[in-house]
């Protein structure tokens, strides 16, 4: 460790200590605070959110040497204690961390490629019937309708079609009261006291309740479903020992929080994408044609051909990646380039920030779905890295390739309003298109007898 370790530079604005220092400023917009803090502090810049100082550190250098430390060292779970009752005690950051290892190889069985197969099928069934009352022409609020329609393709793949047909209005609402109680303040202070954290409680309660049911209900019929559940209630630990019912609730709410929030957005944005840049969403539609014109069927195999869409898809994400604020907390003296960060302390890391660098994309702020990878992979980060990778990105992905074969097959998108333009807004950690998201939508012409 070094003898002398160089200062790090800190954020200008905050407010006095009493009063949360730049923790108003963070909560205002998180990832244009960040994006303050690195042009005015560099690589790393420190800033205090409310009591907790937190260090903010950029670039593909910076990001590998926090995927890559110890988590006994840099610790995921104890930043994010505030997710403990959401997820629930034993799940993720709740349980210690040979059980949570356990727990993400069990989230792995179910998005093995014959899993995935399953899936593809099943979110273009609610594609199809989420257009069938469109008609022609219209104008819809996207981010809204998507949020809609990933909780009925995420509770169907999940949960099984009849839980999917029968309580996906209360599973909904339960899940958004949920992702209400995630908010910035968590990383705060995880124990405060206040009504969305009453709120998440009883919705959290009332889940593990339904989910129970359906637990005992498959088990005493003997059915066998192809869905998540299934891999859940057939899963053992390393001992023998089956899941709880608590720990399936809390292994669904897990992998929803993974899949849907990146889902939801992406899907929003990348429709954004394709209304403003016509002559590149005609690529797309000529390879969606090719595939729904053939009559294959949905699969991984297909869907990996599709170079134009998921081009498409994975420029969005580096434009308007959905979390923007991966944090740590340091639990010994962690040091970097001769930097010492304190134990204590947060690391957060920004993928708004950093797919912005020049230095790892040239012409950053053009959108190019055809734009190389960089070489350094840890320059690309919407999912995070490392062994705290999101857990649920490769269905989150699906779910959007599959969603846009149906959409882009039978309709065309515009811009809607004077302007046409969507303020990046976060009004919680999750970085969404401006309220509402309403686009023009018009139904192919070389599609209206179909």
């Amino acid at each position: 460790m070094s003898a002398h370790p160089t200062p790090i530079p800190v954020v200008s604005g905050a407010k006095p200590a009493a009063e949360g220092g730049h923790f108003d400023e963070f909560c205002a917009h998180p990832a244009y605070f960040l994006m303050r803090a690195y042009q005015e502090c560099g690589e790393l810049a420190e800033f205090d959110m409310g009591g907790m100082a937190t260090v903010l550190m950029v670039g593909p250098e910076a990001h590998e040497a926090v995927f890559r430390v110890d988590d006994v060292k840099v610790s995921a779970p104890e930043a994010y204690q505030f997710m403990v009752p959401i997820f629930g005690k034993g799940v993720q950051y709740g349980a210690p961390i040979d059980i949570e290892r356990q727990q993400l190889r069990m989230h792995s069985r179910g998005l093995a490629s014959e899993k995935m197969n399953h899936y593809a099928p099943i979110i273009a069934k609610e594609a199809e019937d989420w257009i069938a009352d469109w008609g022609d022409s219209g104008e819809f609020d996207f981010y809204e309708g998507f949020a809609d329609l990933t909780i009925k393709t995420s509770t169907h793949c999940l949960l099984g079609s009849e839980f999917r047909y029968s309580l996906t209005d209360e599973f909904a609402s339960l899940y958004h009261t949920l992702g209400a109680a995630a908010d910035a303040g968590g990383l705060q202070d995880p124990n405060a006291r206040k009504a969305a954290y009453e709120a998440r409680d009883t919705a959290r309660a009332r889940l593990e309740e339904l989910i129970t049911e359906r637990v005992e209900r498959r088990r005493a019929s003997g059915e066998v479903q192809m869905d998540l559940l299934q891999v859940y209630m057939d899963a053992t630990y390393a001992d023998g020992r089956h899941l709880s019912t608590s720990e399936i609730a809390g292994m669904i709410v897990w992998f929803m929080f993974a899949g849907h929030h990146t889902s939801a957005n992406t899907a929003a944005w990348t429709l954004v994408e394709l209304a403003r840049n016509p002559e590149l969403a005609a690529a797309v539609v000529v390879e969606v044609d090719a595939l729904m014109d053939s009559g294959q069927q949905f699969d991984m195999r297909t869907l990996r051909r599709m170079s134009k869409l998921e081009g498409f898809i994975r420029e969005t994400l580096r434009v308007h990646p959905p979390l923007n604020a991966l944090t740590r907390r340091v639990v010994d003296d962690f040091e970097y380039k001769g930097y010492i960060i304190e134990k204590g302390k947060n690391v957060m890391l920004c993928p708004y920030v950093a797919h912005r660098l020049e230095s790892s994309f040239e012409n950053a702020e053009a959108f190019n779905p055809d734009r190389p990878n960089p070489e350094n992979p840890f320059a690309l980060i919407p999912f995070g890295g490392g062994q705290r990778k999101c857990v649920g990105n490769a269905f989150a992905i699906l779910q959007v390739k599959v969603i846009f074969c149906v959409l882009l097959h039978h309709y065309e998108f515009q811009l809607a309003g004077p302007s046409g333009e969507y303020a990046e807004i976060m009004p919680s950690l999750i970085l969404r298109p401006s309220d509402p998201c309403i686009l023009r939508y018009r139904r192919r012409a070389d599609r209206a007898a179909a």
